[in-house]
Protein backbone atom coordinates (compact mmCIF):
# COMPACT_ATOMS: atom_id res chain seq x y z
CA UNK A 1 0.00 0.00 0.00
CA UNK A 2 1.36 3.39 -0.94
CA UNK A 3 0.53 6.19 1.99
CA UNK A 4 1.22 9.45 1.23
CA UNK A 5 1.92 11.55 4.20
CA UNK A 6 0.85 15.44 3.78
CA UNK A 7 3.75 17.60 6.41
CA UNK A 8 7.14 17.24 7.14
CA UNK A 9 7.26 18.22 10.67
CA UNK A 10 7.83 15.94 13.71
CA UNK A 11 4.10 14.51 13.29
CA UNK A 12 4.31 14.27 9.73
CA UNK A 13 8.14 12.50 9.68
CA UNK A 14 7.45 10.36 12.46
CA UNK A 15 4.22 8.75 11.04
CA UNK A 16 6.41 8.33 7.67
CA UNK A 17 9.10 6.70 9.80
CA UNK A 18 6.18 4.40 11.48
CA UNK A 19 4.74 3.39 8.55
CA UNK A 20 7.74 2.25 6.27
CA UNK A 21 8.72 0.33 9.64
CA UNK A 22 5.56 -1.26 9.46
CA UNK A 23 6.29 -2.23 5.48
CA UNK A 24 4.08 0.60 3.87
CA UNK A 25 5.04 2.23 0.51
CA UNK A 26 5.61 6.16 1.57
CA UNK A 27 5.83 9.32 0.02
CA UNK A 28 5.82 12.88 1.80
CA UNK A 29 4.81 16.08 0.61
CA UNK A 30 5.78 20.04 2.38
CA UNK A 31 6.07 23.37 0.85
CA UNK A 32 9.04 23.60 3.47
CA UNK A 33 11.66 21.95 4.35
CA UNK A 34 11.49 19.27 7.10
CA UNK A 35 10.73 20.32 10.62
CA UNK A 36 10.40 23.85 9.48
CA UNK A 37 7.34 25.21 10.72
CA UNK A 38 6.14 24.67 14.50
CA UNK A 39 8.96 22.01 14.90
CA UNK A 40 11.84 24.24 14.19
CA UNK A 41 12.32 26.48 17.32
CA UNK A 42 9.90 24.41 19.61
CA UNK A 43 10.59 23.96 23.45
CA UNK A 44 12.34 20.79 23.27
CA UNK A 45 11.15 19.34 26.13
CA UNK A 46 9.13 15.43 26.23
CA UNK A 47 6.78 15.48 28.97
CA UNK A 48 5.84 12.66 29.09
CA UNK A 49 4.18 12.37 32.61
CA UNK A 50 3.18 16.11 32.96
CA UNK A 51 0.68 17.09 30.33
CA UNK A 52 -1.65 19.14 32.47
CA UNK A 53 -4.18 20.78 29.72
CA UNK A 54 -4.71 24.30 29.03
CA UNK A 55 -8.25 23.92 29.10
CA UNK A 56 -8.52 23.30 33.35
CA UNK A 57 -10.69 24.84 35.48
CA UNK A 58 -7.74 27.35 36.68
CA UNK A 59 -8.32 29.22 33.46
CA UNK A 60 -11.18 30.90 34.95
CA UNK A 61 -9.51 32.79 37.89
CA UNK A 62 -6.15 33.87 35.72
CA UNK A 63 -8.56 34.95 32.86
CA UNK A 64 -8.58 38.76 33.61
CA UNK A 65 -4.99 38.41 33.99
CA UNK A 66 -4.15 36.94 30.92
CA UNK A 67 -6.24 38.66 28.63
CA UNK A 68 -5.76 41.96 30.00
CA UNK A 69 -1.59 42.53 31.26
CA UNK A 70 0.50 43.60 28.79
CA UNK A 71 2.82 41.21 29.58
CA UNK A 72 0.69 38.34 29.78
CA UNK A 73 1.88 35.15 28.10
CA UNK A 74 -1.84 35.33 26.85
CA UNK A 75 -3.22 37.21 24.06
CA UNK A 76 -6.04 37.43 21.60
CA UNK A 77 -6.75 39.56 19.03
CA UNK A 78 -10.30 39.03 17.71
CA UNK A 79 -10.29 38.38 13.94
CA UNK A 80 -13.04 38.20 11.46
CA UNK A 81 -12.25 34.49 11.62
CA UNK A 82 -15.30 31.97 12.45
CA UNK A 83 -13.26 29.76 13.54
CA UNK A 84 -11.38 31.27 15.55
CA UNK A 85 -14.36 31.97 17.26
CA UNK A 86 -15.68 28.65 17.53
CA UNK A 87 -12.51 27.50 19.04
CA UNK A 88 -12.43 29.71 22.09
CA UNK A 89 -15.96 29.00 22.55
CA UNK A 90 -14.76 25.42 22.80
CA UNK A 91 -12.13 25.86 24.65
CA UNK A 92 -13.86 28.09 27.54
CA UNK A 93 -16.26 24.96 27.36
CA UNK A 94 -13.77 22.17 28.11
CA UNK A 95 -12.36 24.40 31.00
CA UNK A 96 -13.77 22.16 33.89
CA UNK A 97 -12.44 19.26 35.72
CA UNK A 98 -14.70 16.61 33.84
CA UNK A 99 -12.69 17.36 30.71
CA UNK A 100 -9.68 18.53 31.74
CA UNK A 101 -8.84 14.78 33.79
CA UNK A 102 -10.55 13.10 30.70
CA UNK A 103 -8.04 14.94 28.35
CA UNK A 104 -4.97 13.82 31.13
CA UNK A 105 -6.05 10.54 30.67
CA UNK A 106 -5.89 10.86 27.00
CA UNK A 107 -2.47 12.46 26.84
CA UNK A 108 -0.81 10.39 29.30
CA UNK A 109 -1.67 7.04 27.57
CA UNK A 110 -0.62 8.75 24.31
CA UNK A 111 2.53 10.21 25.57
CA UNK A 112 3.55 6.38 26.69
CA UNK A 113 3.32 4.86 23.74
CA UNK A 114 5.02 7.95 22.07
CA UNK A 115 8.10 7.41 24.46
CA UNK A 116 8.42 3.65 23.72
CA UNK A 117 8.26 4.93 19.63
CA UNK A 118 10.70 7.42 20.36
CA UNK A 119 13.17 4.85 21.99
CA UNK A 120 12.51 2.81 18.99
CA UNK A 121 13.75 5.44 16.45
CA UNK A 122 16.56 6.40 18.21
CA UNK A 123 17.64 2.75 18.61
CA UNK A 124 17.14 2.44 14.66
CA UNK A 125 18.58 5.47 13.67
CA UNK A 126 20.89 6.92 16.27
CA UNK A 127 19.95 10.62 15.41
CA UNK A 128 22.68 13.52 16.74
CA UNK A 129 19.84 15.46 18.52
CA UNK A 130 20.95 16.67 21.73
CA UNK A 131 19.24 14.09 23.49
CA UNK A 132 18.64 14.53 27.29
CA UNK A 133 16.74 12.31 30.32
CA UNK A 134 17.92 14.56 33.11
CA UNK A 135 14.09 15.08 34.44
CA UNK A 136 11.89 18.16 34.36
CA UNK A 137 10.82 20.50 37.33
CA UNK A 138 7.76 22.27 36.88
CA UNK A 139 8.16 25.35 39.32
CA UNK A 140 4.97 27.44 41.31
CA UNK A 141 5.54 30.91 43.16
CA UNK A 142 2.23 30.18 45.35
CA UNK A 143 1.07 28.38 47.83
CA UNK A 144 -2.55 28.15 45.82
CA UNK A 145 -0.55 27.02 42.72
CA UNK A 146 1.47 24.64 44.22
CA UNK A 147 -2.11 23.45 45.74
CA UNK A 148 -3.35 22.95 42.48
CA UNK A 149 -0.51 21.38 41.32
CA UNK A 150 -0.77 18.79 43.65
CA UNK A 151 -4.25 17.51 42.47
CA UNK A 152 -2.50 17.18 38.91
CA UNK A 153 0.13 15.02 40.88
CA UNK A 154 -2.70 13.26 42.27
CA UNK A 155 -4.33 12.61 39.30
CA UNK A 156 -1.69 11.62 37.16
CA UNK A 157 0.08 9.50 39.60
CA UNK A 158 -2.96 7.43 39.82
CA UNK A 159 -2.67 6.86 36.18
CA UNK A 160 1.05 5.67 36.34
CA UNK A 161 3.02 9.19 36.65
CA UNK A 162 5.82 9.03 38.97
CA UNK A 163 6.46 12.93 40.74
CA UNK A 164 6.51 14.09 43.57
CA UNK A 165 6.05 17.62 45.13
CA UNK A 166 9.80 19.45 46.32
CA UNK A 167 10.17 22.49 48.12
CA UNK A 168 12.62 25.18 47.14
CA UNK A 169 15.68 23.91 48.77
CA UNK A 170 14.85 20.46 47.33
CA UNK A 171 14.74 22.39 43.43
CA UNK A 172 18.04 23.68 43.94
CA UNK A 173 19.44 20.37 45.46
CA UNK A 174 18.12 19.31 42.33
CA UNK A 175 19.04 22.16 39.48
CA UNK A 176 21.70 24.14 41.34
CA UNK A 177 21.00 27.00 38.50
CA UNK A 178 18.12 27.56 40.57
CA UNK A 179 20.03 29.20 43.98
CA UNK A 180 19.06 32.88 42.94
CA UNK A 181 15.65 32.60 41.72
CA UNK A 182 14.95 30.37 45.44
CA UNK A 183 12.68 33.12 46.61
CA UNK A 184 9.92 33.03 44.13
CA UNK A 185 9.58 29.53 44.18
CA UNK A 186 7.01 28.23 46.71
CA UNK A 187 7.88 24.27 45.21
CA UNK A 188 8.11 22.59 42.47
CA UNK A 189 6.86 19.01 40.48
CA UNK A 190 9.51 16.88 39.91
CA UNK A 191 9.10 14.21 37.17
CA UNK A 192 12.20 12.64 36.85
CA UNK A 193 12.12 10.43 34.21
CA UNK A 194 11.55 13.38 31.46
CA UNK A 195 13.29 14.20 28.47
CA UNK A 196 14.77 16.94 25.51
CA UNK A 197 16.38 17.16 22.49
CA UNK A 198 16.61 19.02 19.27
CA UNK A 199 13.04 18.89 17.69
CA UNK A 200 14.53 20.21 14.55
CA UNK A 201 17.83 17.88 14.56
CA UNK A 202 15.34 14.71 15.02
CA UNK A 203 13.46 16.05 11.59
CA UNK A 204 16.76 16.42 10.21
CA UNK A 205 18.05 13.08 10.92
CA UNK A 206 14.44 11.34 10.15
CA UNK A 207 14.24 12.55 6.75
CA UNK A 208 18.15 11.61 5.68
CA UNK A 209 17.20 7.77 7.17
CA UNK A 210 14.10 7.87 5.33
CA UNK A 211 15.73 8.93 2.03
CA UNK A 212 18.21 6.01 2.42
CA UNK A 213 15.25 3.55 3.05
CA UNK A 214 13.29 4.35 -0.17
CA UNK A 215 10.67 6.91 1.04
CA UNK A 216 10.28 9.98 -1.41
CA UNK A 217 10.26 13.42 -0.28
CA UNK A 218 8.90 16.03 -2.88
CA UNK A 219 10.12 19.86 -0.70
CA UNK A 220 9.62 22.85 -1.64
CA UNK A 221 5.75 21.39 -2.80
CA UNK A 222 2.59 22.82 -2.51
CA UNK A 223 -0.52 21.17 -2.04
CA UNK A 224 -3.68 22.32 -4.19
CA UNK A 225 -6.51 20.36 -3.58
CA UNK A 226 -7.75 16.71 -4.05
CA UNK A 227 -8.67 14.34 -6.62
CA UNK A 228 -11.92 12.19 -6.17
CA UNK A 229 -12.99 8.82 -7.31
CA UNK A 230 -15.47 6.91 -6.22
CA UNK A 231 -15.61 8.35 -2.54
CA UNK A 232 -12.30 7.98 -2.35
CA UNK A 233 -8.95 10.36 -2.74
CA UNK A 234 -7.39 8.99 -5.72
CA UNK A 235 -4.66 11.41 -5.47
CA UNK A 236 -3.28 14.85 -4.16
CA UNK A 237 -2.80 18.14 -6.46
CA UNK A 238 0.61 19.55 -5.91
CA UNK A 239 3.10 22.30 -7.65
CA UNK A 240 5.01 19.25 -8.75
CA UNK A 241 1.88 17.58 -10.45
CA UNK A 242 -0.77 14.71 -8.92
CA UNK A 243 0.70 12.52 -6.95
CA UNK A 244 -1.73 9.18 -6.45
CA UNK A 245 -1.71 6.76 -3.53
CA UNK A 246 -3.42 4.15 -1.83
CA UNK A 247 -4.02 6.41 1.38
CA UNK A 248 -3.00 9.92 2.79
CA UNK A 249 -2.03 11.20 6.44
CA UNK A 250 -3.15 15.15 6.31
CA UNK A 251 -0.40 16.22 9.15
CA UNK A 252 -0.30 19.58 8.33
CA UNK A 253 -0.46 21.32 11.34
CA UNK A 254 -2.84 24.84 11.21
CA UNK A 255 -3.11 24.12 7.69
CA UNK A 256 -4.50 20.99 8.25
CA UNK A 257 -8.32 22.70 9.25
CA UNK A 258 -9.03 24.50 5.66
CA UNK A 259 -7.97 21.47 3.62
CA UNK A 260 -10.05 19.13 5.74
CA UNK A 261 -12.92 21.22 5.06
CA UNK A 262 -12.99 20.93 1.30
CA UNK A 263 -12.80 16.73 2.20
CA UNK A 264 -15.66 17.83 3.63
CA UNK A 265 -14.51 16.98 7.76
CA UNK A 266 -14.46 19.87 10.50
CA UNK A 267 -10.96 20.02 12.13
CA UNK A 268 -11.22 22.39 14.83
CA UNK A 269 -7.52 23.13 14.64
CA UNK A 270 -6.33 27.08 15.17
CA UNK A 271 -2.86 28.04 15.77
CA UNK A 272 -1.66 28.63 19.32
CA UNK A 273 1.41 31.25 18.21
CA UNK A 274 4.46 30.86 20.13
CA UNK A 275 8.22 32.07 20.56
CA UNK A 276 11.24 30.97 21.20
CA UNK A 277 14.89 31.96 22.02
CA UNK A 278 18.03 30.08 21.55
CA UNK A 279 20.88 30.95 23.34
CA UNK A 280 24.74 29.19 23.95
CA UNK A 281 25.03 28.39 27.83
CA UNK A 282 28.16 29.59 29.92
CA UNK A 283 29.79 26.05 30.60
CA UNK A 284 31.02 26.58 33.98
CA UNK A 285 29.24 24.47 37.03
CA UNK A 286 25.69 26.08 38.26
CA UNK A 287 25.68 29.01 35.93
CA UNK A 288 22.83 27.10 32.92
CA UNK A 289 20.34 24.16 33.95
CA UNK A 290 20.63 21.07 32.91
CA UNK A 291 17.17 19.92 33.92
CA UNK A 292 14.44 20.57 31.86
CA UNK A 293 12.25 23.32 34.10
CA UNK A 294 8.96 24.77 33.57
CA UNK A 295 8.44 28.51 35.25
CA UNK A 296 4.57 27.95 35.49
CA UNK A 297 4.02 31.82 36.63
CA UNK A 298 5.98 32.99 33.79
CA UNK A 299 4.17 30.33 31.37
CA UNK A 300 8.04 29.66 29.97
CA UNK A 301 9.93 26.50 29.53
CA UNK A 302 13.45 25.82 29.34
CA UNK A 303 15.16 23.19 28.08
CA UNK A 304 19.02 22.41 27.64
CA UNK A 305 19.97 20.80 24.51
CA UNK A 306 23.66 20.69 24.04
CA UNK A 307 25.81 23.33 24.66
CA UNK A 308 22.36 25.36 23.99
CA UNK A 309 19.09 26.58 26.03
CA UNK A 310 16.02 26.74 24.39
CA UNK A 311 14.01 29.00 26.02
CA UNK A 312 9.84 29.00 24.94
CA UNK A 313 6.58 30.73 26.12
CA UNK A 314 3.90 32.68 25.17
CA UNK A 315 0.42 31.57 23.86
CA UNK A 316 -1.75 34.18 20.90
CA UNK A 317 -4.65 33.88 19.37
CA UNK A 318 -3.77 36.16 16.49
CA UNK A 319 -4.43 34.08 13.06
CA UNK A 320 -1.39 33.34 10.52
CA UNK A 321 0.59 36.23 11.76
CA UNK A 322 4.40 35.00 11.64
CA UNK A 323 6.18 38.02 12.91
CA UNK A 324 7.97 38.50 15.92
CA UNK A 325 7.63 41.64 18.19
CA UNK A 326 10.91 42.44 19.78
CA UNK A 327 8.38 42.72 22.85
CA UNK A 328 8.38 39.19 22.88
CA UNK A 329 11.06 38.16 22.61
CA UNK A 330 12.41 40.66 25.37
CA UNK A 331 10.18 38.84 27.32
CA UNK A 332 11.89 36.00 26.90
CA UNK A 333 14.82 37.10 27.61
CA UNK A 334 13.36 38.79 31.02
CA UNK A 335 12.61 35.76 32.22
CA UNK A 336 15.59 33.67 31.62
CA UNK A 337 17.66 36.73 33.04
CA UNK A 338 15.12 36.13 36.40
CA UNK A 339 15.34 32.70 36.41
CA UNK A 340 18.97 31.79 35.23
CA UNK A 341 20.86 35.18 35.44
CA UNK A 342 24.40 33.20 34.52
CA UNK A 343 22.98 31.11 31.97
CA UNK A 344 24.83 32.26 29.26
CA UNK A 345 25.65 34.43 26.35
CA UNK A 346 21.97 37.29 25.09
CA UNK A 347 23.69 38.73 22.19
CA UNK A 348 22.50 35.79 20.49
CA UNK A 349 19.46 35.36 20.69
CA UNK A 350 18.43 32.84 17.41
CA UNK A 351 14.19 34.21 17.93
CA UNK A 352 11.63 32.27 16.56
CA UNK A 353 8.03 31.93 16.32
CA UNK A 354 5.54 29.01 15.52
CA UNK A 355 2.13 28.03 14.84
CA UNK A 356 1.50 25.40 17.38
CA UNK A 357 -1.64 23.46 15.75
CA UNK A 358 -4.15 23.54 18.80
CA UNK A 359 -7.95 21.90 19.37
CA UNK A 360 -9.82 23.57 21.85
CA UNK A 361 -9.62 20.03 24.55
CA UNK A 362 -5.79 19.51 23.85
CA UNK A 363 -6.69 16.06 22.46
CA UNK A 364 -4.78 15.72 18.78
CA UNK A 365 -6.75 14.45 16.39
CA UNK A 366 -5.59 10.95 14.90
CA UNK A 367 -7.43 8.84 12.66
CA UNK A 368 -10.53 8.88 9.98
CA UNK A 369 -13.37 11.51 10.59
CA UNK A 370 -16.67 11.24 9.10
CA UNK A 371 -17.59 13.34 6.18
CA UNK A 372 -14.04 12.85 5.51
CA UNK A 373 -12.67 9.93 2.44
CA UNK A 374 -12.51 6.90 4.13
CA UNK A 375 -8.68 6.60 2.87
CA UNK A 376 -7.49 10.20 4.29
CA UNK A 377 -6.31 9.93 8.10
CA UNK A 378 -5.61 12.77 10.00
CA UNK A 379 -2.70 12.87 12.54
CA UNK A 380 -2.67 16.97 13.66
CA UNK A 381 -3.85 19.15 16.52
CA UNK A 382 -0.92 18.18 18.94
CA UNK A 383 -0.59 21.73 20.07
CA UNK A 384 2.62 22.28 22.26
CA UNK A 385 2.79 18.38 22.23
CA UNK A 386 3.37 17.59 19.19
CA UNK A 387 7.46 16.55 20.11
CA UNK A 388 6.68 14.61 22.70
CA UNK A 389 3.17 12.93 21.04
CA UNK A 390 4.45 12.38 17.64
CA UNK A 391 5.44 8.74 17.47
CA UNK A 392 2.22 7.84 19.61
CA UNK A 393 0.48 9.04 17.05
CA UNK A 394 2.37 7.65 14.14
CA UNK A 395 1.64 3.85 15.71
CA UNK A 396 -2.31 4.95 15.72
CA UNK A 397 -2.06 6.26 12.33
CA UNK A 398 -0.18 2.59 11.31
CA UNK A 399 -2.27 0.66 13.03
CA UNK A 400 -5.65 2.50 11.24
CA UNK A 401 -4.27 1.31 8.06
CA UNK A 402 -4.17 -2.06 8.92
CA UNK A 403 -0.41 -2.60 9.91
Amino acid sequence: MHVVVLGAGIVGLACAWQLKRDGFDVSVIDRAAPGAGASGGNGAQLSYSYVQPLADPSIWKQLPKLLLSPTSPLKLRPQLDSLQWRWALQFLAACNGHRSRATTSELLALAARSRAGFEAMRADIAPDCDFSATGKLVLYASADGLAGAQRQLELQRGMGSQQRLVNADECIAIEPALASYRSQIAGAIHTPSECAADCLKVCVALEQALRARGVRFLLGTEINGFDRRDGRIAAVRTTAGAVEGDAFVMALGTASHRLGRELGAYLPVYPLKGYSITLEVDPAAGAAPTVNVTDSSRKVVFARIGSRLRVAGMAELVGHDASIPAGRIETLVAATRAVFPQAGRFESLQPWTGMRPATPTGVPIVGRLDGAPANMLFDTGHGALGFTLAFGSAQRVSQALGA
